[in-house]
């Protein structure tokens, strides 16, 4: 296989380190936006008191298929990451097909978020300066931003990911110190594999996988890594392991703040609110001004770093001619896929303007129906990057038992159970 082009102005470039990649993913998952929304959401809809197992059990799986993963990616460095590898294992048409199925999951998941976005950033100009803006005013704000941060220089990006990601995940970790003191030991009966079988687990697996989404950008900015070879397998393990851990704590948190027999009553009757409730009952006043403050950070940290990742989906299949090959193209200068994110942020305009303009609810459709279609979209990419995985090392010489057989043929098994649950139980997403 060829070597990939390299991006334009690299050598002008801070190289990514783990760190760096670290905050990207981590960033796209958005703790603070997972714990107040993402979490009692999944609790109202599925009624599944085991969240914070489900949480450990994702993580496992994802470790699993990691090992493979970074095994994969010592071989093909490729900004299409998830589609290279599919194209690499599987064929070119498959890849193909696994490259637009990744457009349009992250674009789903990217767009989805501007309007939960315009009504966290509205209401909160509205209850701090008593400003009243409408939902898509301050989606179309970040919007702009987000275009011009993805337009400019990759590392700027990271350092401003950096200081929004260290704020939110502070605040996420006061939260859950605060109710786990109050009641960790009364609620750990959600600990229990049996607490998994109270509700709809696979309809519960396919929302967390969401909290997950961003999981493959460490291998998506490998060209633009100081050390691909390490530092992308590095980083994909810390992330897997941070964002597992702490959002099994977090769900934990909110069985103790609530206890668990009102548990799931609290979450649907509050949703999102619940967890500014608990804070403001556990914490003060002054800690939910705060948070909700850093909620909308959150909102657009998670914003930019899947425009991110869109946009290198396009740079890389205009390389490949499978879209126009202006896409493939980089800035002189900085060295960013910038026709790629001037094309994501078109689309995201088209739709976030078509939500405004029928007034259709940013929450309950544009939100909601983006998101589940996202995170399908991506438990559907995992399953067949680990087959093609599998079958990219069955055709080569054995180095490491583990990694390049165990792990992606045991990947491949349990993400495909967790792709049949998700779809079996999707109806309960959608409210059906």
């Amino acid at each position: 296989m060829s070597a990939p082009v390299p991006l334009a102005g690299k050598e002008k470039r801070r190289p990514l380190g783990v760190a760096d990649l670290v905050f990207f993913v981590v960033a796209a998952s958005a703790p603070l936006t997972v714990a107040a929304g993402g979490v009692p959401q999944v609790y109202a809809a599925t009624a599944v008191l085991g969240l914070p197992v489900l949480y450990l059990v994702l993580a496992a799986v994802l470790a699993v298929f990691s090992a493979g993963y970074a095994a994969m990616s010592r071989h093909i460095v490729d900004a299409g990451a998830f589609s290279a590898y599919v194209a690499e294992g599987l064929g070119a048409r498959v890849g193909t097909g696994a490259a637009t199925v990744a457009l349009i999951a992250y674009n789903s998941m990217q767009v989805s978020l501007y309007g939960l976005f315009g009504v966290a950033a509205s209401g909160l100009l509205a209850t701090q300066l008593g400003w009243t803006v409408p939902w898509w005013g301050c989606a179309l704000t970040a919007m702009a931003l987000v275009a011009v941060l993805g337009y400019l220089r990759v590392d700027l990006n990271a350092r401003v990911l950096a200081v929004l990601l260290v704020v939110e995940t502070v605040a996420v970790i006061v939260f859950d110190v605060a109710e786990l003191g109050g009641g960790g030991i009364e609620s750990a009966q959600v600990l229990s594999p049996a607490a998994v079988a109270t509700g709809a687990a696979g309809a519960a697996l396919c929302f967390m996988m969401g909290s997950f989404v961003g999981f493959e950008s460490a291998a998506i900015y490998g060209e633009e890594c100081r050390d691909p070879r390490r530092t992308v397998a590095r980083a994909t393990y810390v992330s897997v392991a941070f964002i597992g851990v702490g959002y099994a704590v977090t769900a934990w948190a909110f069985a103790a703040g609530t206890g668990v027999d009102g548990l799931v009553g609290a979450a649907t009757a509050h949703g999102p609110e619940l967890f500014f409730v608990l804070a403001d009952l556990s914490v003060g006043t002054w800690f939910v001004d705060l948070t909700r403050i850093f909620y909308v950070t959150s909102l657009f940290a998670a914003l930019l770093s899947f425009h991110n990742v869109v946009a290198r989906y396009f740079l890389a299949m205009g390389r490949k001619g499978t879209l126009p090959r202006a896409l493939g193209r980089t800035h002189p200068r900085h060295g960013s896929p910038h026709i790629g994110s001037l094309t994501q942020s078109g689309l995201a305009l088209l739709v976030v303007g078509g939500f405004a303009l029928t007034g259709m609810d940013p929450i309950t459709t544009l939100f909601t129906w983006l998101t589940n279609v996202g995170s399908l979209g991506v438990i559907l990419l995992l399953t067949l990057t680990s087959l093609a995985i599998t079958a990219f090392f069955t055709r080569r010489p054995r180095e490491h038992w583990w990694s390049q057989r165990v792990a992606p043929a045991l990947g491949t098994l349990l993400l495909g159970l967790i792709l049949v649950l998700s779809i079996s139980q999707f109806d309960v997403l959608l409210g059906m």
